[in-house]
């Protein structure tokens, strides 16, 4: 055989080879669920647009729960780390390095 013959069958060959196998990329993720009627409006944080500036006190937390209309409450102080995840009933309180409330969100 010619060089170039043996050359081509070797190239024809792995060719062939890699039209064939199968694609191993996983699928992907469906969708998140839409929010249901049920979801929105679950947590209403302009309900303590008027608590801005005054000192926490863990005694708030029952009734920002139940002024928000929220099921959970996180409260978030200056460096501290938390989750990003979206929970559209729970209420954030966000603290200043003095312990005052400086905003609050749902998420």
């Amino acid at each position: 055989m010619h060089r170039g013959t043996t050359l081509g069958i070797l190239v024809a060959g792995l060719l062939s080879g890699c039209a064939g196998s199968p694609s191993h990329e996983p699928a992907p993720a469906p969708p998140p669920p839409p929010m249901s009627q049920a979801d929105e409006g679950a947590c209403d944080a302009d309900a303590l647009a008027d608590w801005t500036g005054r000192d926490y006190r863990d005694a708030m937390t029952t009734r920002a729960r139940e002024r928000s209309g929220a099921e959970r409450v996180r409260v978030i102080r200056p460096g501290q780390g938390y989750t990003m995840d979206y929970r559209p009933d729970r209420l954030n309180l966000h603290l200043d390095e003095h312990g005052r409330l400086v905003g609050a969100d749902c998420g």
